[in-house]
């Protein structure tokens, strides 16, 4: 190794974990090795492209599977079926239709801190006489998700929009307390309207 070479380590070596990790690339890189027995990286820098490739997967363009998404969700939109939820949920980098059920307390058991999901809910407003279904479009966050994953739910929701298009009122929600059924309820009696208007929180 020539007297540059010694000096660009040195400067490497002395700029943090990061620069370390480039230290040990430029070292691989300048050592001698055998045309017969090529260099292997070592597990430490493997180690290092393997974090660096996880990241990349992590954001990576989501895309939706509109298909499944839209049964579902008109299975949710019908007022003679008896599923009232239905969750989109990752799978990779694909949103997909998760759980769905007749029992909102389930959909509320659903949302844990460690989970990012969206829901379309049906509920049922007014009284014996004049009863009318009302929807909610919930984007659950739980505490535990990190930094970018929930930035990319913020611009994932777009692509849900594009199947969830009829709701009444919108909800953002990462404190499990606002999952209660007498909250939203509320706020959709709040929101008023005709049944399909779309309106953000």
């Amino acid at each position: 190794m020539g007297v540059e070479s010694r000096r660009a380590l040195r400067r490497c070596s002395n700029r943090g974990p990061l620069s370390e990790d480039l230290s040990l690339l430029f070292r691989a890189a300048t050592l001698p090795c055998s045309l017969s027995e090529p260099a292997r990286p070592s597990q430490r820098i493997r180690d290092a492209f393997t974090g660096s490739s996880s990241v990349l997967a992590a954001a990576m363009a989501t895309k939706i599977d509109k298909e499944a998404c839209r049964a579902a969700y008109n299975l949710v939109r019908d007022d003679g079926s008896a599923v009232i939820w239905v969750t989109f949920r990752y799978d990779g980098a694909t949103i997909v239709p998760g759980d769905q059920g007749a029992d909102y307390q389930h959909f509320i058991q659903q949302c844990t801190d460690d989970v990012r999901l969206f829901a379309f809910v049906r509920f049922t407003t007014g009284d014996a006489m004049s009863k009318r279904s009302k929807f909610a479009l919930i984007t659950w966050i739980g505490e535990d998700v990190s930094g970018l994953q929930r930035a990319k739910t913020g611009t994932d929701k777009t692509l849900v929009k594009e199947v969830v298009q009829n709701f009444a009122k919108e909800f953002v929600i990462s404190d499990r307390k606002e999952l209660e059924e007498d909250f939203i309820r509320s706020e959709l009696k709040k929101a008023g309207g005709a049944n399909y208007d779309a309106q953000s929180e």
